[in-house]
Formats: C-alpha cells, structure tokens, sequence
C-alpha cells in the first residue's frame, strides 16, 4: 500500500498515524508539507512552498478561498512531481482546513481520498458570536459561509471525512455525513498516568511544587478568549483569597491562535492580567509561557485543578491529557467538553463566563481534594476510552485499509 499525507504543519493529526503504517513491510508513506517538521520513521517528507499572494483589493469575502486555492494548487504542483517520479497512492489522508486537499483527486483520479474534517464553521451554534465580549459584526455570518467554501469543495472530493469528537462531525453539512467517521487522535494513556510522588520545580526562584501544595493548573497553546483566558484571569482573584496557600500556574504563549488579534501592541495575556492586577498577590500567580512536555506532564501530575475552558470549538488534547494523569478538571460546559465531562461524575462543569461559579468551584475541590477523588479515578477511565495504541490508532489504521481498498 502507498499513502500520501498531506497537512501544512505535518505531522500535525497524524503523527502516529503515519509512521505506524511506514513500519509495515510493504507500505510506502510520504507526506506533503508546508512548514519543517522533525523526522518520522519511515516517512518520506516533502515541503512545498505556495507561489504567490493574495490579489491585493480582492473582495473581502473571496480572500479566504483564494488563499486555499493557492494552497492547493501548491500541494497540486508537488503532486504532480511525486506522480511523475511514479508515486500513485492507493489512498492520501489530508486535512481540509487550508485548501491543500482541492485538486488531489486531479492529479491521481484513482486514488481515495481520506479528508480529516476538524471544524466546520458556522455562524451560529459555534464559536461565532459565542462570547457577548466579542460580538460578530455585521458582515461576520457572510464571512463565515465565505471561509468554508474550500472545504465544501474538499469534501464534495472525499471518499471518507473522519472527525476527532461527535460534536466536531455533528458540525459537517448533512449532505456528507454518510461517509463521515469519528475518531479521536488519541492519547497516550501509558505516559500519562498518574504519579503521587511527582514534583516539578518552576521559574527562576526554583519553586518546588508536589500533590500536597495547592496547585491550579491552565494551560493553552497561547492565552486568548477563544480558550477562556479573560473568565479564567477574572475567577482567579476569589480563588486566592479564598485560598490563601493555592497557586496558579498558567502555560501558554503570547500570541493568538483563534480568533481576533488583541490591539496592536498588546497581548491578551497582558490585557486580562491588567484588569486583575491589583486584586492579585503576584507572587503566586506563575506565568511560565511554554514548557517542555516532561514538564507539562508533571505539573498536571501535581496539580489539585486543572480549569479549561473553551469557546464550542475543537476540543484541545490537554484536557484528555489532564484526565489522564488524574487532574480534577474545572470545564466549561460548552461542546465538545460536554462530550466528555459528565458533571460530578468525572469532573465538573461550569458557565464559561460565570467567574464566581468558577471560583466556586476550583475552592471546593481545593477545601475539600479528597472528595475529588472518585472524579480523579473516573476521568483516568474515561481517558482510556481515548487511549491511543489500544483504541484511535488501530481505528484510524483500519479506516485507513478500508478506504484503500474501495469501502467504507
């Protein structure tokens, strides 16, 4: 069997995907890329680069599916080169969000094509208009149905769409559901278990933390509304008073990765710090950007709760990771973390922007840790339903045969 990867930032979704199927005798696997990347066994990795810029004073509207058609006519050219030096694969596994996916099927007809579907955009019921903060503007639901025209046509293309959270595929237009799976990326139930004894030692004053400390743990790729920094930052002034020995320990960088950019010159990180700051003892609020993954591990090891919140949107693997490794998990009762936390059963939930129930909440657990222990054992559990060599991975590789050879 031969099959093509195709995602900008590879390996992206697929990082155990691929190399699991490089280690089969017989299969060859390449994948097509924009940005570098480390290594994979036995992957062959080509980056390609998009010629060309958006039309300067093209309509606004059709900026975002320009943008995809360069990107996939990118991916298309550097198809056609590894078609020229003989490649065909029998089935290419692509992620739809950039355009990259668009003209596949052009350059091999015969192959399958397997599209990871992560979200579809929408101007109600989602991340649009969610946040009464940030209100769509007039022209927001044109631009919403604009943005997805790339992906309608990636779709319109597919032979099967997977998606990682039943919510994330309820997302996907009716008309494709037929040929849509769920399955879950996976974690690694195996590394991320939990450790009584573990201890992580934080910032320059070289703090040493354990279980027994109070420890309240955020973490998001960077600090911004759509993963609820601003309901977090607000929570957190109760949450010390009411605790005089907790800690906060904040992960994240400084950019933005969703949604609008803060104003120019500033950061979301700055901007929601700023309007707590004075009713905050700084000392224990620990602002530590991004770690290592050893590090990260071990501080949701140590950590007595662990919030996440999110706009409806993707779910982020460090919830599950955090459930993995026995954190008691404040969420925002928002989809997909309904999808998995079950109130009081596994975790708790909580209104994204309810600030004192978010209080609440985290100084009950923190009062009280032994009665979050059955929530920490059930969500280790419900973690497994996710595990990544037992449950996703055998699931994605046989989803994967299945659309190589002509089914479903």
């Amino acid at each position: 069997m031969r099959v093509l990867f195709v995602h900008q930032n590879f390996p992206g979704q697929y990082r155990h995907v691929a190399p699991a199927l490089a280690a089969r005798p017989g299969t060859e696997v390449v994948a097509l890329g924009i940005n570098p990347a480390p290594a994979l066994p036995g992957v062959r990795h080509i980056r390609y680069a998009v010629a060309g810029r958006s039309t300067p004073g093209i309509h606004p509207l059709a900026a975002s599916f320009e943008t995809a058609t360069l990107r996939g006519e990118a991916a298309a050219r550097a198809a056609r080169a590894l078609r020229d030096e003989g490649f065909h694969p029998d089935v290419i596994c692509g992620h739809s969000g950039w355009g990259e996916t668009l003209f596949l099927k052009d350059v091999w007809p015969r192959a399958r094509l397997l599209t990871f579907a992560e979200f579809y955009y929408g101007a109600t019921g989602a991340d649009s208009g969610f946040d009464p903060e940030f209100p769509a503007g007039e022209g927001d639901a044109l631009r919403t149905r604009a943005r997805n025209a790339g992906q309608l046509l990636a779709f319109e293309a597919s032979d099967r769409l997977v998606s990682p959270t039943a919510w994330q595929a309820s997302r996907i237009p009716a008309v494709f559901r037929d040929r849509l799976s769920v399955i879950h990326d996976g974690i690694d139930t195996d590394l991320l278990k939990p450790d009584p004894g573990a201890r992580i030692t934080l910032g320059r004053d070289r703090l040493s933390l354990g279980a027994a400390d109070e420890v309240v743990t955020f973490v998001n790729r960077n600090l911004e509304p759509y993963r609820g920094y601003h309901s977090f930052m607000r929570a957190l002034p109760e949450i010390l008073r009411r605790r005089p020995r907790a800690r906060a320990v904040i992960v994240g960088g400084s950019d933005t990765s969703y949604g609008a950019k803060p104003p120019a010159g500033r950061t979301w990180r700055e901007i929601f710090l700023d309007e707590v700051r004075g009713e905050l003892d700084l000392s224990r609020v620990h602002f530590v950007g991004k770690i290592p993954y050893r590090d990260y591990v071990d501080l949701l090891r140590v950590s007595g709760v662990h919030v996440y919140l999110t706009y409806p949107f993707v779910l982020s693997w460090s919830m599950l990771e955090a459930m993995a490794l026995g954190a008691c998990v404040v969420g925002s009762a928002t989809p997909p973390v309904e999808e998995v936390i079950r109130h009081r059963e596994n975790g708790i939930l909580v209104d994204f922007f309810a600030k004192d129930a978010i209080a609440e909440a985290v100084v009950s657990v923190l009062a009280d840790p032994g009665s979050a222990s059955p929530l920490r054992k059930a969500a280790r559990q419900t973690a497994l339903a996710y595990d990544l060599t037992r449950v996703c991975l055998p699931a994605h590789l046989r989803l994967i045969e299945a659309v190589a050879a002509g089914g479903s």
